[in-house]
């Protein structure tokens, strides 16, 4: 099968596949991960080749196989460990929070937790406790760096700077593209990619009239907004920002400097998120420059279980464009 016609799931499978051959300390945990394969398949074939030891099916009990995952880690594997949706985060955020991220530091450099948390997000009409995407929960914190792949070749890169680095990462695998093939995407990426630095975003599409800042299914969307307006004669600028923890200041800043405008989407709640950090970051950055600024997010709602409320909530390429008009005028 050709790279271009898989989905984000058949690809992570494979780049654990190829990490764990060249590497044996690298272990994967987590719920129906092994004899399953995962509930999206991302860990397809991974316990059938390097056996139960190293590909561990778990008890559905997130503080414990996230906190065993901590430990291996500080003894020397380098486990990637799934938890199954990010909306179950609760259950494990005192190892996530006050271990994975923290012990690095409260060693003095002496402990290093080389950890990937894997974890789906993003709606799919799975209604309030299956849908969120919550990047600004780990966003708030320092120790972490967070990924956020817009299309299977990036989660390629990305996923293999996430095993490579020492540090701990937290992984988004939207469930949109988990489940969609690179072929139907509007935006595939480099199919070809190798490791991609952290912290370093892409202009997806060039513009001179806004910038749109965003990442994960949110690309797609913003995609499909500025081919919309670019048959009105509005050219849109399109960053992918790639990982959230650390994200890439100066290209946005110089983006927005050029363009005069720039808009936020964030598949996450409005209040106190990702699109605020960013936003204010570049107003408290461009004193004295006439920078319109914006954002678009999830309204501060549980996410609705109806398909036609969740339509309403999530951003969408004709909610981009309209947005992206209401601060053009």
């Amino acid at each position: 099968m050709k790279e271009k016609d898989l989905n984000m799931s058949q690809v992570i499978a494979q780049v654990l596949s190829e990490a764990m051959g060249a590497d044996s300390r690298i272990v994967v945990l987590g719920e129906d991960v092994g004899k399953m394969g995962g509930v999206f398949g991302s860990t397809r074939s991974l316990q059938r080749d390097f056996g139960a030891k190293r590909v561990i099916d778990t008890p559905i009990s997130e503080q414990s196989f996230v906190g065993m995952a901590v430990g291996m880690a500080q003894a020397g594997l380098r486990p990637v460990v799934e938890v199954m949706f990010v909306d179950f985060i609760g259950t494990c955020l005192d190892q996530v929070y006050n271990h994975m991220a923290k012990n690095h530091y409260m060693s003095g450099g002496r402990v290093r937790v080389p950890m990937v948390l894997k974890t789906a997000v993003g709606c799919i009409g799975d209604g309030a406790q299956h849908s969120q995407v919550l990047s600004g929960l780990f966003a708030h914190l320092p120790g972490l760096k967070l990924a956020f792949p817009s299309c299977p070749a990036d989660a390629r890169g990305l996923l293999m700077m996430a095993i490579e680095t020492d540090d701990p990462v937290i992984f988004f695998e939207h469930k949109r593209l988990l489940m969609t093939k690179t072929s139907e995407l509007n935006y595939a990426g480099d199919v070809y990619s190798a490791s991609i630095p952290f912290g370093k975003a892409a202009v997806v599409r060039s513009g001179t009239d806004a910038t749109v800042v965003a990442s994960g299914w949110m690309i797609q969307e913003a995609v499909d907004a500025a081919a919309l307006l670019a048959s009105e004669g509005i050219e849109i600028e399109v960053i992918d920002l790639r990982t959230i923890l650390p994200w890439d200041k100066d290209l946005v800043l110089t983006s927005a400097l050029k363009t005069g405008a720039l808009l936020v989407v964030d598949e996450d709640y409005l209040s106190f998120g990702v699109a605020a950090e960013i936003v204010a970051t570049v107003a408290e950055n461009s004193v004295g420059a006439s920078i319109r600024l914006g954002r678009h997010a999830v309204p501060d709602v549980p996410i609705p279980a109806s398909a036609v409320l969740e339509g309403v909530v999530i951003p969408t390429a004709s909610s981009i464009a309209e947005n992206l008009k209401k601060l053009l005028k």
